[in-house]
């Protein structure tokens, strides 16, 4: 009875975030909208069996090696090296948190459009044709888990979270409920530019040219602090905005075939020769 009342909170929580969502980027995305489209868009009910599989999988699948790898890096490092860090205020260590785990964070996701085998299970969220804040949650869980561990495996090793001590999972708890807020921002169907501080904190135009149609899905792979991607020379940011979103390789619009499409045997792209996805060109003018 216990377990069935926590699923039952659980649900009851995911499904009052979804109103909330709906409740506020709804109404934005109907005013402020990049390109008009239906409430009921193609493909929003796979997104929103996304919602529903990834607030739910997500938690019994990044608990395991979350736990693997918080003890075995309180084994491994000194603890001059996290206790420092450790002491810090809650408000400072958050400010850190936020920026250390957003490097972890830039590298799972940029490693997940370097490495073939971690964009299959990638693809699936850039294969939406349609921006919209539902979006953030297409995705495959096995990608969503090693992107969330290449963060959290910084912040333990940094000592700004760890194993010990009061509420040791609040710190990662925070960045990680934040970070996925922020997301359902930044994937809206919403026109909205924040000038001189789109280099301090991402906007929707900053992450839709990362889901473009082209060369530019290559850039960009800052979730929440752009001046990251400035710094490893993946900032690309133009005043107009994309023409088109998606990947050129097919993919299932059905919850069951996005959820297996990783693990179907390879499909040749349209030329015999030519890779399903090209390599990251990272050019002078990111």
């Amino acid at each position: 009875m216990h377990h069935l009342l926590g699923y039952a909170a659980s649900a009851a929580r995911t499904c009052a975030i979804l109103a909330l969502l709906v409740a506020v980027l709804a109404p934005l995305e109907h005013f402020f909208a990049v390109r008009r489209a239906r409430f009921f868009y193609p493909g929003w009910a796979t997104n929103l069996g996304w919602y529903f599989v990834n607030s739910v999988a997500s938690v019994f699948i990044l608990g395991p090696p979350t736990a693997v790898i918080a003890w075995g890096i309180h084994a491994i490092v000194p603890a001059a090296v996290t206790g420092a860090a450790a002491a810090l205020p809650l408000g400072i260590k958050m400010v850190a948190a936020m920026v250390v785990g957003e490097v972890g964070f830039y590298w799972g996701h940029r490693l997940s459009h370097q490495w073939p085998i971690l964009w299959r299970f990638h693809a699936v969220h850039h294969s939406a044709e349609h921006m919209n804040f539902l979006v953030n949650m297409r995705a495959h869980p096995i990608d969503l888990v090693f992107t969330r561990v290449c963060g959290l495996v910084l912040l333990y090793a940094s000592g700004l979270t760890g194993v010990v001590g009061p509420h040791p999972t609040l710190v990662p708890a925070l960045v990680l409920f934040i970070g996925s807020m922020w997301s359902f921002l930044i994937h809206a169907n919403v026109r909205w530019r924040f000038g001189p501080l789109e280099e301090i904190i991402s906007s929707p135009a900053f992450h839709h040219w990362h889901h473009t149609r082209n060369d530019h899905i290559d850039r960009n792979f800052s979730s929440m602090v752009p001046f990251i991607d400035r710094v490893f020379g993946t900032f690309y940011l133009p005043k107009h905005w994309p023409a088109e979103y998606g990947i050129d390789a097919p993919m299932p619009s059905s919850l069951t075939g996005q959820l297996l499409e990783p693990f179907a045997p390879p499909r040749r792209a349209p030329d015999a020769h030519a890779p399903a996805k090209a390599p990251m060109n990272i050019g002078a003018d990111a």
